[in-house]
């Protein structure tokens, strides 16, 4: 990585792919590990340091750590299948939380933890309870490893019940477009709520979009949390503020100073815009993903359309997204039945006569009534 200016840092090569756009990975040892964003920036720097890390286990730490101790334990999990599998992002996330458990515990035996040893640990995360759920999923990683190394014969996380999350307010009509009157199309803060809402991607993945992606009337998108690549149909609302944004730059995004975002800085341009705007704090830039998702469950879609677009791994996570837009159809759709059923109509699919019209009608009715797939 020569030139004047450009940040140099050890075992990191670059390469322009065919698109134009500079590619950046670490290699050592004969090893290639994609790394994220440009040098310098957040996201770029943390994943750097992660793999630095990883692959440098210091001989003094394998030394001074206690036999069956959690910082033994966890050196071997970092060169573990299970955890090299990860993608950059979530190997950065997780040795962030176990390293910060192991400045406190690592010195202790994994055998000898047991359950109230645990609530003791997750009781201390009163005040952050978004972190003691965390810190207790990777506690119960680092034991469920332990378990298969045959060093421990129990699970002391299990039934230890953490904090409970708080679901992310799913943007209303009203809210959206408090957003839009106050965010006019032309600003960045307009195209950002329009790739959220139209996507219906992760932050973490919209502020990484770049102008090549956009192809045939579509965005492709590779997920930098599942690794899912998905090619999204691009809306026509979305395509009108596409076409007033500024493309001086390779991502669709940039900050005030032409530069690309760092995960930081676009979450604090997003958080910004929306209070700015007015809105209450119940409103945040993930609850556009699901106001995305709501959308689509309004619409008629099925829950394997809506992955289609999320890029969720299994229908269940989508279907706790659209559970109130279902809810709330179903209730409409229940009253209708009843008051139907109240005022004499016949209920749909009930043949009137042997005519071939009735038939025909009841035959129909039914169609329409069928999801989607089982009509076709």
């Amino acid at each position: 990585m020569g030139g004047r200016g450009v940040i140099r840092l050890k075992y990191v090569h670059a390469f322009r792919d065919r698109q134009g756009r500079m590619r950046y990975y670490f290699r050592r040892s004969g090893k290639r590990t994609p790394l994220p964003g440009l040098p310098g920036c957040s996201e770029f720097m943390d994943a750097y340091a992660t793999l630095l890390s990883e692959r440098q286990q210091p001989a003094e730490l394998r030394r001074t750590a206690p036999p069956k101790s959690f910082a033994a334990l966890a050196i071997l999990y970092y060169g573990s299948p299970q955890y090299r599998s990860l993608s950059t992002s979530s190997r950065t996330n997780y040795r962030r939380v176990i390293d910060g458990f192991l400045e406190e515990h690592g010195h202790r035996r994994v055998d000898q933890m047991t359950r109230e040893h645990v609530d003791i640990v997750i009781g201390k995360m009163a005040n952050r309870p978004g972190a003691g759920i965390v810190l207790l999923k990777r506690i119960r990683t680092l034991i469920r490893y332990a378990i298969a190394l045959g060093w421990t014969d129990r699970d002391p996380t299990s039934g230890v019940r953490g904090y409970k999350s708080k679901e992310i307010h799913t943007w209303d009509e009203s809210e959206i477009a408090v957003f839009e009157r106050h965010w006019p199309e032309g600003t960045r803060e307009r195209l950002t709520f329009a790739l959220l809402l139209y996507t219906g991607q992760r932050g973490s993945d919209v502020y990484r979009m770049t102008w090549a992606d956009l192809s045939g009337g579509a965005i492709r998108v590779a997920q930098q949390k599942t690794a899912a690549k998905l090619t999204i149909p691009i809306h026509e609302a979305l395509d009108r503020v596409l076409s007033t944004a500024n493309r001086s730059h390779s991502t669709i995004l940039a900050t005030a100073y032409g530069e690309r975002f760092s995960v930081k800085g676009f979450g604090q341009m997003i958080s910004a815009a929306i209070r700015e705007a007015g809105l209450p704090q119940r409103c945040k830039a993930h609850g556009l993903r699901k106001a995305a998702a709501r959308r689509l469950a309004e619409a008629g879609c099925s829950a394997s359309e809506i992955a289609a677009i999320t890029g969720h791994k299994t229908l269940a996570e989508v279907e706790r997204y659209t559970r109130a837009a279902d809810q709330e159809r179903l209730a409409r759709q229940a009253i209708q039945r009843q008051s139907e059923n109240q005022s004499g109509k016949p209920p749909i699919g009930e043949v009137a006569n042997s005519t071939d019209e009735a038939l025909e009608i009841n035959s129909l009715a039914w169609k329409m009534a069928l999801p989607r797939s089982l009509s076709e």
